[in-house]
C-alpha cells in the first residue's frame, strides 16, 4: 500500500512539475511573439516617417516651381504689356 502511495505520489509530483515547466515556455513564447510585433510596428513606423519626410520634401519643391512659374509668368505679362503699349505708340504715330 505505501509503495502504491509512494508512486501515486510520485507520479503526481513529475505530472504537477511538467505542467509548471511549460507555462513559462509559453509565456516566453508569447513574450517572444510580443517583441517580434513590436519591432515590426517599429520598423513601420521608420518606414512611414521617411516616407512622410519625402513626401514633405517634394512638396517643398512643387511649391518652390510653382512659385517659379508664377514670378516668370508675371515677369511675361508685364514684359507682353510693355510690348503692347510699343506697339500702340507706333501704331498711332503711323495714324498721325
Amino acid at each position: 500500500m505505501n509503495s502504491k502511495l509512494l508512486l501515486a505520489a510520485g507520479i503526481s509530483s513529475v505530472l504537477f512539475l511538467a505542467g509548471c515547466s511549460g507555462a513559462p515556455d509559453t509565456a516566453s513564447s508569447k513574450l517572444d511573439e510580443l517583441t517580434n510585433q513590436v519591432q515590426q510596428l517599429s520598423q513601420q513606423v521608420s518606414s512611414l516617417q521617411s516616407s512622410q519626410e519625402k513626401a514633405s520634401m517634394k512638396a517643398e519643391e512643387a511649391a518652390s516651381a510653382a512659385n517659379g512659374a508664377k514670378s516668370a509668368a508675371m515677369s511675361a505679362q508685364q514684359e507682353a504689356a510693355r510690348a503692347n503699349s510699343r506697339i500702340d505708340n507706333i501704331a498711332q504715330s503711323y495714324t498721325k
